[in-house]
């Protein structure tokens, strides 16, 4: 069947290859259905020599077959927004020297106790988003409102009041925890996407943040942690209980940050006994998170990388009115078969909000849990 685009030119046909031929091919051991397929093409380019046969897969493995069968094979690209996620925003931009070394045009005010600057755009600035940060190595940080024309409208920051705040009793160890922790305190702002590598924080100060909006300020009614049930091992098995007990296991991060919080303690398992009674915590599943709508609660999404793109899409629709949501994701770990960087939940959720005006995306630099993971982290 001839495939129309549209314009009146075919490209290409729609065609239906039975799985019963005269001759089997013994290429491959037809048990599996992936082997079933790729015999089928290489019949089919058998008898067409000059027909380009390409296997488009999201499985590596079945790529992998293909090819050395001789048949082609591509991955599904439609649904990747990037080609490389090292292009992905981080959330903020590192300038050496001084960033106003690389202004032309300021105009400068002052409201509300704070300090406005609408800078001229010019080619010594780089390609920027709203709210993104601006961080020089003189102390300077800029926070990008508005990106109109040939100007940005920056609110004028700075790093001290930034690495001296404080939730729950945690502190950024940097500058650029210190610009994730303001994100996650901003009332005005309703989503935060922290990625980063493993040990870089992204979990404890999102939880500090939580308990912090929660217990101090009562900004929000409750917490809610959820995460993918992708496993980095083959499955165990079914787990009894309720729906919290079950996702328990899965959600041990959060456990972990908390008895972080609280190591200093006399009772750190007492300490966190009571918090979690203390505090409105609730662990839910993502199969049963479909139709909820969740008001005025602070939602944590841990291990995001291990998302599509529609999972993603369908729990940030859950969020009500007053509600903020947390996404928590490390590219280098994804555990999902048909999943990569590109094509990853996470990256997805970065490129799409990089204009949100109500969210901010910040890549955590390395602060490594330990010496081990540091190590482990860069060459495994």
């Amino acid at each position: 069947m001839p495939i129309d685009r549209g314009t009146g030119v075919f490209k290409g046909y729609l065609s239906i290859l039975m799985s019963k031929r005269e001759e089997p091919n013994s290429l491959l051991p037809e048990h599996l259905n992936d082997n079933i397929i790729i015999n089928q093409l290489i019949d089919l380019h058998a008898r067409n020599k000059d027909l380009s046969v390409v296997l488009v897969t999201k499985d590596i493995n079945m790529r992998l077959k293909a090819r050395a069968c001789g048949i082609a094979a591509e991955d599904y690209s439609t649904d990747q927004l990037v080609d490389d996620v090292s292009l992905l925003s981080r959330g903020y931009h590192d300038m050496t020297g001084s960033f106003w070394d690389r202004v032309s045009k300021v105009d400068t005010r002052q409201e509300r106790g704070r300090t406005w600057h609408r800078v001229q755009l010019t080619e010594m600035l780089p390609a920027v988003h709203i709210n993104e940060f601006i961080v020089d190595e003189q102390g300077f940080v800029g926070w990008i409102k508005g990106v109109k024309n040939d100007e940005l409208l920056i609110l004028d920051m700075h790093q001290e009041p930034l690495l001296h705040q404080e939730a729950w009793g945690l502190k950024p160890r940097d500058i650029y925890q210190g610009l994730a922790l303001f994100a996650l305190l901003d009332p005005d702002i309703h989503l935060v996407n922290l990625s980063g590598a493993a040990g870089s924080g992204k979990t404890i100060l999102a939880l500090a943040a939580a308990i912090e909006q929660t217990m101090v300020t009562k900004r929000y009614r409750r917490i809610i942690a959820t995460r993918s049930v992708q496993g980095l091992d083959q499955e165990i098995g079914f787990l009894p209980g309720t729906e919290a007990e079950k996702m328990e296991p899965w959600l041990g991060a959060i456990t972990d940050n908390l008895e972080a919080l609280h190591m200093d303690d006399e009772n750190t398992h007492g300490s966190v006994d009571y918090i979690l009674s203390k505090v409105p915590l609730q662990f839910k599943s993502l199969n049963y998170i479909r139709g909820r709508s969740f008001q005025q609660s602070l939602i944590l999404i841990d291990e995001c990388q291990n998302l599509t793109p529609h999972q993603m899409k369908t729990i940030i629709t859950r969020a009500g009115a007053g509600s903020k949501v947390v996404c928590l994701g490390n590219l280098a770990q994804i555990d999902t078969p048909y999943l990569s960087a590109t094509s990853s939940g996470l990256t997805y959720l970065t490129e799409r909000f990089k204009d949100f005006p109500n969210g901010v995306h910040i890549t955590l630099q390395g602060v490594p849990r330990s010496i081990l993971a540091e190590y482990a982290e860069s060459h495994l």
